[in-house]
């Protein structure tokens, strides 16, 4: 039987997106015991390395073996009881994933809703916490199905003033924009592996504060067969066994109770990318995302693309352009991918169809790379028939943008 062989790719989208290498040869390595001291020793790192990339001091910042989606439900399953108000700002797709999953715990969904391609004000989000009173504000802080970055720098000492607990959904930004936690006042937030870290799919670093840590604890029951005489018992315990926050707690902590068996080559490519993303460092991280951004926003306008949604808050890793008329959007992607190995995206929901989404995120970043994408999808764009299509003006758009900026 032949070896797997998989053929090459520039990823363009939202995620997942091209894997650094060096995080790929970390992930060669042997396998460890989850309880040998050596591995121990880099879970204690990898978590000391979350709390610098996401700016706090939080003793809980670890990561959730699973998908961002793992994470997002973890947290959202610990703090939300049956009953329990939840209010949800949606402005996509990803919203209603929230909404989706605080149902599946049990809790009241409250929504405050924003068009495709809007944002809501702060303010608006706080006039509804007054008029709700939930328990938790579940928010997404940037939504990649329309490329908007939803503004939440007051909502945490709201939130905090009023006794509400903030989930803040950071899967897209972390680490392409700078998301300091401890000064927003932000009690959890969920960050992504497989987008601007470009670490694989799989594994998910989150943080949380001793607010909602002590909350959660209200609900701590640790399961029979490891439970011990100490560990007290509660009849409204998390429902969830294995995205129960308050176990892994003692899992990462220091009694290292035995939880489940560890990702560990998952850790070792986390570690990996969480340390070459510390060297760079997180602002430095941040400037080099919005600096290609912009370059590619520059090419896109010019080859003779509108662009999509409130350009005052976009994210600053995902472009998304209106696509032209005549053009069908599966029909495009799929050669575009099958002919050149080029992958974008399309979106869902009311504006499924009618934008595409390029993403410019982590590894992908760089400037070759983009000069490389605008060449090939202005050509290719102007060959299926797009309307007022220019590609050499896109190629020059970005030339010219790289030759008279710099990072």
């Amino acid at each position: 039987m032949a070896s797997l062989q998989i053929n090459k790719r520039l990823i363009m989208t939202p995620g997942p997106v091209a894997v650094d290498p060096r995080v790929s040869q970390a992930m060669s390595n042997s396998i460890l015991g989850q309880f040998d001291p050596e591995f121990t020793g880099i879970m204690n790192e990898t978590m000391d390395l979350i709390r610098k990339s996401f700016k706090t001091e939080n003793k809980w910042s670890f990561p959730i073996d699973g998908t961002s989606r793992a994470g997002i439900e973890a947290v959202i399953a610990s703090i939300v009881e049956p009953g329990d108000k939840v209010l949800v700002p949606i402005i996509g797709r990803f919203g209603y994933l929230v909404t989706e999953l605080v149902e599946r715990a049990g809790g009241v969904v409250h929504t405050i809703e924003a068009p495709m391609g809007e944002v809501i004000p702060e303010d608006d989000i706080i006039e509804k916490m007054d008029e709700v009173k939930p328990k938790v504000l579940a928010i997404i802080h940037g939504e990649t199905s329309s490329g908007r970055l939803q503004p939440i720098e007051k909502i945490g000492h709201a939130a905090k003033e009023r006794g509400i607990f903030t989930v803040v959904d950071a899967v897209a930004t972390y680490m392409g924009q700078d998301i300091p936690v401890d000064e927003w006042a932000l009690d959890a937030v969920i960050g992504g592996a497989q987008k601007c870290l470009s670490v694989p799919s799989g594994i998910t670093p989150i943080t949380f504060n001793e607010r909602f840590s002590d909350e959660i604890n209200k609900r701590k029951r640790v399961e029979k067969g490891i439970r011990t005489e100490s560990d007290e018992s509660t009849s409204h315990f998390i429902t969830s066994n294995y995205l129960d926050l308050t176990q892994l707690q003692d899992y990462w902590g220091e009694r290292r109770l035995n939880h489940h068996t560890e990702a560990t080559v998952n850790v070792y490519g986390l570690y990996e990318g969480l340390k070459l993303a510390v060297a760079e460092g997180v602002e430095a991280r941040a400037r080099r995302h919005s600096y290609h951004h912009k370059a590619m926003k520059e090419g896109v306008k010019a080859l003779g693309l509108e662009l999509f949604g409130d350009e005052e808050h976009e994210m600053q890793m995902v472009v998304c352009v209106k696509i032209p008329e005549g053009i069908n959007d599966a029909e495009f992607r799929s050669e575009l991918l099958s002919r050149f190995g080029i992958e974008i995206a399309g979106t869902f929901g009311a504006v499924a169809g009618k934008i595409w989404r390029i993403g410019t995120m982590g590894y992908v970043a760089e400037k070759q790379n983009l000069l490389n994408f605008i060449t090939t999808f202005g050509v290719f764009l102007q060959s299926q028939g797009g309307d007022n299509i220019d590609p050499a003006a896109g190629l020059k758009a970005m030339t010219d943008f790289y030759d008279n900026n710099s990072l």
